[in-house]
């Protein structure tokens, strides 16, 4: 059913977890498939033990690449990508079909609720040797938030056929950041309306390990942080910024009433729009002459 892809970056305890809980949890016919960059640690020794399949590149390669590398090993009909950090609840997989059974097309984007570090404020562990896996699993059913509008990003799930058509992840999004509102904007502009928010398909998440791994291994340019950086790369690339595209587009975090339509073009969007225009001409001017965003 779901190949699920991981990224990860010298990061075994945690990867652990991860798969540990998707194989106890899962109730379906689904496969792991893991990106290693560099694999200094024992990664490599575990998938290989385990027979889990994995993509390898010897440096950092950054989430999307990353993604990219494991997705051509994959072999299932939809594409689940995950943090190393998570762990995925019990029968995360039948809640997801049931979903996609009912939408009843293949035109969608959904992802999940976390905990911990998410939606949910909850605390069963702040890191791998604290996590309490018997009281979690005795209580993460009282907690909830409700089906959303939007994303979480990662957790997500595509088609395969969906993640082909607009190339993957853009691996100019590195080390990660701004590569999911990117991914939507693509799936947006190829018609998908349906960018919902499962409130029942929940992870327990210890807190962006992976995103701070990559972030400490970043070489380039990052002066002002990853996600400034992304944000630059979004607005050039589409001319809009990705707080503008979450709030008129995706309308993220507002509760799931129904599919989205094109946005209302009121004073508001139009006030917006023009910032956004703004700060791309200023980029335009100041930053992609000297062929590098700083």
């Amino acid at each position: 059913m779901f190949s699920i892809l991981i990224p990860t970056l010298n990061n075994l305890n945690y990867l652990k977890i991860c798969i540990n809980s998707i194989k106890k949890n899962s109730l379906l016919n689904n496969e792991i498939i893991v990106h290693v960059s560099e694999g200094t640690d024992d990664t490599i020794n575990y998938l290989n033990k385990n027979s889990i399949k994995y993509s390898f590149t010897e440096y950092n390669s950054g989430i999307c690449e990353g993604l990219n590398k494991a997705k051509k090993l994959s072999s299932k009909n939809y594409v689940l990508y995950a943090h190393d950090d998570f762990y995925f609840c019990p029968e995360w997989d039948f809640i997801l079909k049931k979903e996609i059974d009912n939408i009843g097309h293949n035109n969608f984007y959904l992802s999940g609720t976390m905990m911990h570090e998410g939606q949910i404020k909850c605390d069963y562990g702040d890191n791998y040797e604290s996590f309490n896996e018997i009281e979690f699993l005795n209580n993460y059913k009282k907690y909830n938030y409700f089906d959303f509008q939007g994303s979480t990003w990662a957790p997500s799930v595509v088609h395969k056929d969906l993640w082909d058509r607009v190339g993957g992840l853009s691996e100019e999004f590195f080390p990660g950041s701004g590569s999911d509102p990117d991914f939507n904007m693509k799936l947006w502009n190829k018609g998908v309306r349906i960018f919902k928010g499962l409130n029942d398909f929940k992870v327990y998440h210890f807190g962006s390990k992976v995103l701070r791994n990559y972030k400490k291994k970043n070489i380039t340019n990052l002066k002002k942080g990853h996600g400034s950086k992304s944000g630059k790369i979004f607005l050039l690339k589409w001319g809009i910024s990705i707080k503008f595209f979450k709030k008129y587009y995706l309308k993220s975090n507002l509760e799931y009433k129904e599919p989205l339509k094109n946005p209302k073009k009121n004073i508001l969007y139009f006030f917006d729009l023009i910032k956004c225009k703004f700060n791309y001409l200023y980029l335009l001017l100041f930053y992609k002459k000297y062929g590098k965003i700083k």
